[in-house]
């Protein structure tokens, strides 16, 4: 079997433009990998122009390994976000084929299952006024859908430090949601790398009495020394450190493991080189007890590569999902994707990935002009069409 034809797709949405490859083979199997590049599909795109060509028209989906490795090397420069988005979306879909052609869930074809139902989060779901009386009535939405766990950014759109009026702020956003939901379902706190480590420990510590499940990305990414001063003081208070959606490499992740900067890694599968390197990296974090919990703001192929990853996953903990609140289009994009009932995706039966998508729905939502910029004023509501 050799892949014959590539073809990117872009959906577009109000805040996130979705870009899914289609990609088909001589023997009729068709597989597709899909992304969220965050304000960078032309880029990636213009990535794939020059790798399909020389890497992927000919090769065999079958080899995985030979295909990622040759795309991560043979260009010699250091590959980045958008290299190993590129890479993913390539890897995600001869997962697909190469299901398809064995008539098996990806998930079986590297270990089997290892729990019978994948635990899910909300996110997106917040898309309210930034009050209280908002946020309380939105969580308990959340709660009545059948969710168990939620996460949501309380800090505006603050960097490195916060006034006085908003760190009070954010703490009572914090407090209405724990309200509105009790204290059996798990809050997990995104920090999107806003702070210095001062400001991310005092939040911390002012956040902890609502036992929150995770404190996530407390510090900007770049600096893991930073991270790990913050863990150290999270950890006296009971409070896990998650972090990992910026790091692109299994390389980048050494010096984490190493410093013990964290307590669960949220690796994107999307922007990492695919499933079997996300796998690999599981099992590296695993040997210094770190969970994992795969990043995933996208749509219906980025779900279904980060289902199969934890059903086979010894050290997985729970799964993102934001397309229950955000762009109903998304969802009618493919069918097969579980829905979450109390709180968990059943595990997929059906060959590769799992999933047919509706290329008539990606062609009627073109993509849009947008730059989702997390610190914009109100970038919560998510509307942010240029």
């Amino acid at each position: 079997m050799k892949i014959t034809t590539v073809t990117p797709m872009v959906m577009g949405t109000p805040w996130r433009n979705l870009l899914y490859i289609k990609v088909e083979t001589d023997e009729g199997l068709v597989g597709w990998g899909e992304a969220r590049p965050l304000n960078r599909v032309d880029a990636v795109k213009g990535y794939l122009a020059e790798a399909v060509p020389r890497y992927v028209e000919g090769h065999d989906p079958f080899n995985i390994e030979d295909l990622t490795y040759r795309m991560m090397r043979e260009d010699y420069g250091r590959a980045g976000e958008i290299v190993m988005t590129g890479i993913a979306l390539v890897e995600m879909a001869c997962w697909d084929i190469v299901g398809q052609a064995l008539e098996q869930p990806v998930y079986r074809l590297m270990g089997g299952a290892v729990r019978d139902k994948i635990k899910a989060y909300a996110n997106g779901w917040y898309r309210v006024e930034r009050t209280p009386e908002a946020w309380h009535q939105a969580a308990k939405d959340v709660v009545d859908k059948g969710y168990r766990a939620l996460k949501f950014d309380p800090f505006g759109n603050g960097f490195y430090e916060l006034t006085r009026e908003e760190k009070n702020k954010s703490i009572a956003l914090v407090e209405a949601v724990h309200d509105a939901v009790g204290p059996d379902v798990e809050l997990l706190i995104e920090m999107h790398g806003r702070f210095n480590p001062v400001t991310a420990t005092e939040m911390i510590r002012d956040l902890a009495k609502f036992r929150p499940a995770w404190v996530e990305e407390p510090v900007p990414p770049e600096n893991l020394r930073a991270l790990r001063d913050v863990r150290e003081v999270a950890m006296q208070l009971g409070v896990p450190v998650a972090t990992g959606e910026r790091i692109h490499t299994p390389y980048e992740f050494r010096e984490l493991f190493e410093l013990q900067a964290t307590d669960i890694i949220q690796t994107d599968i999307t922007h990492f080189g695919g499933i079997l390197n996300m796998k690999k990296l599981a099992g590296t974090a695993e040997t210094y007890y770190v969970l994992v919990a795969p990043h995933n703001v996208g749509g219906p192929c980025s779900t279904m590569a980060s289902i199969h990853l934890a059903a086979c996953t010894t050290n997985f903990k729970i799964q993102e999902y934001f397309n229950d609140f955000a762009d109903p289009h998304v969802k009618e994009s493919a069918n097969g994707v579980p829905e979450v009932i109390d709180g968990y995706f059943a595990l997929p039966d059906k060959p590769g990935l799992g999933i047919t998508i509706n290329e008539d729905v990606i062609k009627a939502h073109p993509p849009e002009s947008v730059h989702f910029n997390l610190y914009a004023e109100d970038w919560h509501r998510r509307d942010v069409v240029d």
